[in-house]
């Protein structure tokens, strides 16, 4: 009997029409690898491995922004301009904190009104409810399987703050920091983890009359970036900053001509394989840590945890001791 996915597609089946670009596929895909079933989860595996022997890689732009920075709208038009040069892009959005929020993309997608329409755009929001590394595994495997259906650019959105964008940068070949024309108190607001992690600083809104002030924010993160340390993943000049406008769709162009340039020359030095190798080391490391984690959330393993608790706040058992006897009961499982 052969083997089949939830709707009832058999799975090589399904994998032969995302690897033919199929969106309605790709959508049941990703469907799928949202699940927590256990059945799901076994049925995600295979089709992944499958999908992986066409070895198919798309340029994976993360993207982070302040709230207000526009960043539906840059995504809009930098997404269009992509297809206008014959290119085909997805967008996902990693939000561990859009049930509380609403603030996904899956509000923006109506939004952006123009590039859902284009059959060669893709957009999915991330599942809401869910804790950070769960969105993470989820994000991370729907962006192998729209690598698998062809899509040549996969815009991976950040909303919210804090860890979100380490987990965004570890998904990413380049990872891209929109913000606002700000003055000096704004700057000294940018964390510098996150400015660390950018390859590229956008200063958006840079029309009108925020069109001076743009170029002055512009100006100031350049100079910030300058003073970070030197990494060996970059070519002379990047990071770097540049001044966009996604409403008068100004500098979207030459942003992309800077992060081809710059992916190329990662592709050229060894970097691209190299930091894809480090993210497959990390993400392996993240699935047996949440793997681990998992097993205490069993009904026995809280038993065996309350138990022990109460031996150890009426002081019979020190917290190490009581550590080592719940790793040894695990272990023993």
């Amino acid at each position: 009997m052969p083997k089949k996915i939830g709707v009832g597609m058999e799975m090589d089946s399904l994998g032969d029409k995302i690897l033919n670009g199929d969106r309605r596929a790709l959508a049941r895909a990703i469907t799928l690898v949202e699940s927590g079933r256990a059945d799901h989860r076994e049925q995600a595996s295979e089709l992944l491995a499958h999908l992986a022997k066409a070895g198919r890689q798309s340029l994976r732009i993360g993207l982070s922004g302040t709230p207000g920075v526009g960043k539906s709208t840059f995504i809009e038009s930098f997404g269009m301009m992509l297809i206008e040069q014959g290119l085909r892009v997805a967008v996902l959005a990693v939000d561990p904190s859009s049930a509380r929020s609403g603030g996904s993309i899956l509000g923006d997608k109506t939004r952006m009104e123009r590039l859902s329409r284009e059959k060669n755009a893709f957009i999915r929001p991330s599942p809401s409810q869910s804790h950070l590394g769960g969105v993470a595994r989820r994000t991370r495997e729907a962006i192998a399987l729209c690598e698998a259906a062809g899509f040549d650019v996969v815009l991976i959105e950040t909303v919210g703050v804090g860890q979100s964008e380490t987990v965004v940068s570890e998904m990413s070949d380049l990872f891209l920091l929109l913000l606002a024309p700000a003055g000096g108190d704004e700057l000294q607001g940018v964390k510098r983890g996150i400015m660390e992690m950018a390859d590229m600083i956008l200063v958006n809104k840079a029309d009108g009359d925020l069109k001076a002030t743009a170029t002055r924010t512009c100006a100031d993160y350049a100079g910030a970036l300058r003073l970070l340390r030197k990494r060996p993943q970059d070519p002379g000049g990047f990071p770097k900053a540049m001044t966009v406008s996604a409403v008068e769709e100004h500098g979207l162009d030459q942003a992309w001509d800077e992060m081809t340039t710059l992916s190329g020359w990662r592709r050229e030095n060894g970097h691209w394989e190299g930091n894809r190798a480090a993210q497959a080391r990390f993400w392996f490391d993240q699935e047996v840590r949440h793997a681990l984690l998992a097993r205490l959330d069993t009904p026995a393993a809280r038993a065996e945890m309350d138990r022990l608790g109460s031996d150890v706040g009426a002081g019979n058992l020190s917290p190490t001791a009581a550590a080592e006897q719940m790793l040894s009961i695990l272990a023993a499982h």
